[in-house]
């Protein structure tokens, strides 16, 4: 059987990935922290694409629950490793910098760019023992361009994207690629509060993008046809920046 581990899998683009790699054959570990609903919710959805899932509840930020979570599941599944994974879990506390509490830039750093190290440390060693291995991040436009209001966001993706690029370097010759996916306005949760009238008017496209067009790209870079591509950050955000 062939694994994928997606974080923050319970809903938005992570519940869209997990039904792409269930598409794809893959099955999905499906990484969440408190919404149990939903996350059975996302279960069966992937069975409803063919596949079968399995739910591991942890927190990403913590350290600590990552390497129990992630050694709990590989001894009991010795002969199989996670050959996918998706570091798709994050939060946004946005405020301006000048109103923004340290509690909330710790928080943000942490869910969306230490997980990046806590997770995948974990899964690293037996990608590389076997020679092959794909690792997507989720990164963002913030990461890239820098939006006002998120200065612990776009720190948060921007040393994502700089961490990807790093551990390309480290790990190509091994057969393991390490790709972002830098999303701009989607339609899942974590754009509530936005305007959307008036976002959209800034979008060369007009709208906001779906989570399954996220997730195609998803399953693109977790592909074998995607074996020569490593070390980049792919911009999905309607044109509004390149």
């Amino acid at each position: 059987m062939k694994y994928a581990l997606v974080t923050g899998g319970s809903r938005g683009i992570g519940r869209a990935v997990c039904i792409k790699l269930a598409k794809m054959g893959y099955t999905v570990i499906v990484n969440y922290m408190s919404n149990d609903a939903e996350a059975q919710k996302t279960l069966e959805l992937i069975a409803e694409a063919g596949s079968t899932g399995e739910l591991l509840k942890f927190d990403v930020a913590d350290y600590d629950a990552c390497a129990a979570a992630i050694e709990g599941w590989q001894q009991a599944h010795p002969d199989d490793y996670i050959e996918v994974l998706v570091n798709n879990a994050g939060i946004r506390r946005d405020n301006l910098m000048v109103f923004m509490e340290p509690t909330d830039f710790d928080k943000v750093l942490k869910t969306n760019l230490f997980s990046f190290y806590n997770v995948t440390r974990q899964v690293l060693t037996k990608m590389l023992r076997k020679k092959y291995g794909r690792i997507i991040n989720m990164a963002s436009l913030s990461g890239l361009k820098g939006l006002p209001g998120q200065c612990n966001y776009s720190a948060a993706k921007g040393g994502l994207i700089a961490s990807t690029k790093a551990l390309a370097q480290e790990i190509g010759r091994k057969g393991v690629t390490v790709n972002a996916v830098a999303p701009g306005f989607v339609k899942t949760d974590m754009v509530e509060g936005l305007d959307e009238a008036e976002l959209k008017k800034t979008i060369p496209m007009n709208r906001f993008g779906e989570p399954e067009e996220i997730a195609a790209l998803v399953g693109f870079l977790a592909s074998s046809e995607a074996g020569y591509i490593t070390g980049e950050c792919i911009s999905i955000n309607g044109g509004l920046y390149s």
